[in-house]
C-alpha cells in the first residue's frame, strides 16, 4: 500500500482520520498469545501511527495500557485507540500532556500508576520532525523543539517512570532509521534520534544492576499522520520507495518488534537496537 498521489496536507501532528489511505494498526490482523499478561504499559504518542499498534499489540498480548498525546486535535485518535484496547478486554487510560515538561511527565506517569496499579513497561515514542531544505532554515525555536521532544522528553520519562519499575521491567525507545544512515532535510530530527540510540545504550549499562531492560526500535519508513503533516506533498509521494518493498511500513508491521522487546523472550537483549527499516540498513 503506497501513499495516495492526492494525500491531504496536515498541520503537525495530524490525524488518522485524514490519512490516505488509511493506516494498518493491527486493528483486524494481530493476534495475541498472553506475552504480556497482567502488565501495565505506558506509552508516549500513543494515539496514532506506530504508537497506536504497540497499544493494540500490548493489548491483545494482555497488559493494560495508558497511552500519552499531544494535542486537542488528536482526542478522537486516543479515544479510538482506547476503543481497541477496551475492545481487547484490558483496561486503558488516555492522557494529554507534554513530553517536553518534566512535571508534566511524573503527572503522567503518578496517574497511570494510580489507575493501573503499576507500571512494567515504559515505550518512548512521542516525536517532533520538520522537514527543511537546508541547516541555514533551522531556527533556535525549531532546533529547540525537536530536541526537547525527542531527547529531553525520553529522558523526562524515564526519571519519572524509575521510581515505579522493579526488576524485570523494561524500557523501549522509538529510535530512527534517520539515526543509522541520517537524512539531509531533518537533520536536527536524524541528529536526536542518533542520541536516542545512543541514550538506549548508556541507560541500559545504567540500569543493568537493577535488572531494567533498556531497547531501541529503529524503524524505516512508517505510513503515519506524521508524514502528511511534517512533510511536503512530493516528498509524501514518494514516501518509502527507497525501501526493498517499494513503500513506507504500514504501523502493525513494526509493533511485533515492540511485543518481542517488552516480552521474556527478549530476556537477555538489552543496550540492542532492533532496526526493521524495510531496505537492510546496517548499524
Amino acid at each position: 500500500m503506497t501513499p495516495a498521489d492526492d494525500v491531504p496536507e496536515q498541520e503537525y501532528p495530524g490525524t488518522e482520520a485524514k490519512m490516505k489511505p488509511e493506516a494498518d494498526h493491527g486493528e483486524e490482523s494481530y493476534r495475541g498469545s498472553g506475552k504480556l499478561e497482567g502488565l501495565v504499559a505506558l506509552i508516549t504518542g500513543g494515539d496514532s501511527g506506530i504508537g497506536r499498534a504497540v497499544a493494540i499489540a500490548f493489548a491483545r498480548e494482555g497488559a493494560d495500557v495508558a497511552i500519552g498525546y499531544l494535542a486537542d486535535m488528536e482526542d478522537e485518535d486516543a479515544n479510538e485507540t482506547r476503543r481497541w484496547v477496551e475492545k481487547a478486554d484490558r483496561r486503558c487510560l488516555v492522557h494529554q500532556f507534554d513530553v517536553r515538561e518534566a512535571d508534566a511527565c511524573k503527572e503522567f506517569v503518578r496517574k497511570t500508576v494510580d489507575e493501573l496499579g503499576g507500571l512494567d513497561i515504559l515505550v518512548n515514542n512521542a516525536a517532533y520532525q520538520m522537514s527543511y531544505e537546508s541547516i541555514e532554515e533551522l531556527s533556535v525555536e525549531q532546533i529547540d523543539r525537536t530536541f526537547r521532544t525527542n531527547i529531553y522528553g525520553y529522558i523526562y520519562m524515564v526519571q519519572a517512570a524509575l521510581p515505579h519499575l522493579k526488576e524485570g521491567s523494561v524500557i523501549l525507545n522509538t529510535g530512527s532509521v534517520t539515526a543509522l544512515e541520517g537524512n539531509p532535510k531533518l537533520l536536527d530530527y536524524s541528529a536526536t534520534k542518533g542520541a536516542i540510540h545512543t541514550f538506549t545504550k548508556a541507560l541500559s549499562l545504567s540500569l543493568k544492576d537493577r535488572a531494567i531492560r533498556v531497547n531501541c526500535v529503529a524503524p524505516g519508513p512508517v505510513w503515519t499522520p506524521l508524514i502528511p503533516s511534517t512533510f511536503p506533498q512530493e516528498h509524501v509521494k514518494e514516501f518509502g520507495e527507497d525501501t526493498y518493498w517499494g513503500r513506507p511500513a504500514q504501523p502493525a508491521e513494526i509493533a511485533p518488534s515492540y511485543v518481542f522487546f517488552a516480552s521474556a523472550d527478549a530476556r537477555y537483549y538489552s543496550g540492542e537496537v532492533l532496526a526493521p527499516t524495510g531496505k537492510g540498513t546496517t548499524r
